[in-house]
């Protein structure tokens, strides 16, 4: 398939860039990927369309303060500091991104905070704008952790142009975040609120838990026309043995299994054995998802509504079908739903 098919006119207005009063009341759109149908819903009406021994897959990466502000050193210029992964615990080194980029060279120190709490030294060039930086911290891990915790601020997209608040760092993370590693929210558990679990729970429904630390790849801009030329950047994949289990026990009672959202999706289908179950792994997946494509894990799926030629909108319509899927885009934005992180979500059945 080619880029240009996955072009659709977005208003603006309708790209989300707070979330909905309470979780599980954005709006839902229901599609039925065997005849097209649409339905709309509230988000908490999930509850009718799963039953006792189905599944829910869900992404348990948890959202750091990944985007820090520094000062560089003699000039004293306030250089933006995007923390994407630590690559080396002992060392304290890390990949980032900076901004402006121009100003940053290997060898330059950057301070964050009024008393200096961090200081980083720049060591390598990546990309344009990525670079390597050594934190030169003396004190244990935790306290590391903590200050990283207290500069940091939590990382919204770019396209939300407001300052995060206090509401952001609670609403910008899953419920059920438990392991520090994404700088995006693995958006379509957003909508889940602890009574709504409890409720999906009472039902009989079954939770696994997967872990894929989101990176900014996942919005990596498609830049060829030809979808095979497109790389997508690696983000580490984790699925320990009793979670696989209970999406095989699903699998083999013929239950509904359902991957919440593009994160989960890309998780469970680098890890498929060649019996078409979920295996366990530990591992990067770059794997990029695009019609026509043979789905091995998950047949239900939640998700947000994505942005034109984005690769999660790709996955989507590999899933749902292609014309079911831009169809239900043209419905969403007559519609008014609103699209992206903070948006509204679509369950696919």
């Amino acid at each position: 398939m080619k880029l240009s098919q996955f072009k659709f006119n977005l208003p603006e207005s309708l790209v989300a860039d707070k979330p909905s009063e309470r979780r599980d009341e954005s709006r839902l759109m229901v599609l039925h990927r065997d005849s097209g149908k649409i339905e709309h819903k509230i988000f908490k009406d999930v509850l009718d369309y799963f039953d006792d021994q189905d599944v829910m897959i869900l992404n348990n990466t948890k959202v750091f303060p990944a985007r820090m502000y520094g000062n560089k050193e003699k000039t004293g210029a306030t250089i933006e500091v995007f923390l994407l992964r630590e690559l080396n615990k002992e060392l304290r080194l890390w990949d980032v991104l900076v901004d402006p980029a121009r100003k940053i060279r290997v060898g330059n120190k950057l301070y964050f905070g009024d008393d200096d709490l961090l200081v980083a030294e720049v060591v390598d060039n990546t990309t344009s704008r990525g670079r390597t930086i050594r934190f030169l911290f003396d004190g244990t891990d935790e306290e590391f952790r903590r200050n990283v915790e207290i500069l940091g601020e939590t990382p919204l997209p770019k396209y939300i142009k407001r300052k995060a608040t206090a509401e952001d760092k609670e609403r910008y993370q899953t419920i059920f975040a438990k392991h520090e590693g994404a700088v995006a929210a693995p958006t379509a558990g957003l909508h889940f609120s602890r009574e709504l679990m409890k409720r999906l729970e009472l039902k009989g429904v079954d939770f696994a838990e997967v872990t894929l630390h989101v990176g900014l790849g996942t919005f990596r801009q498609v830049e060829v026309e030809d979808l095979t030329k497109h790389k997508m950047d690696s983000e580490q994949v984790i699925i320990e043995r009793k979670q696989a289990d209970i999406v095989n026990r699903g699998i083999e009672r013929k239950k509904r299994v359902c991957a919440v959202g593009t994160t989960v999706m890309r998780t469970i289908e680098s890890a498929v054995s060649a019996g078409k179950i979920l295996k366990p792994i530990n591992d990067w997946t770059s794997k990029f998802i695009f019609p026509p494509y043979e789905f091995s894990i998950a047949n239900t799926m939640i998700t947000n509504f994505h942005t034109p030629e984005s690769t999660l909108l790709m996955m989507v319509a590999a899933f749902g079908g292609y014309e079911h899927v831009m169809n239900a885009y043209e419905v969403a934005v007559k519609e008014k739903y609103r699209f992206y992180s903070y948006g509204d979500a679509m369950l696919i059945i």
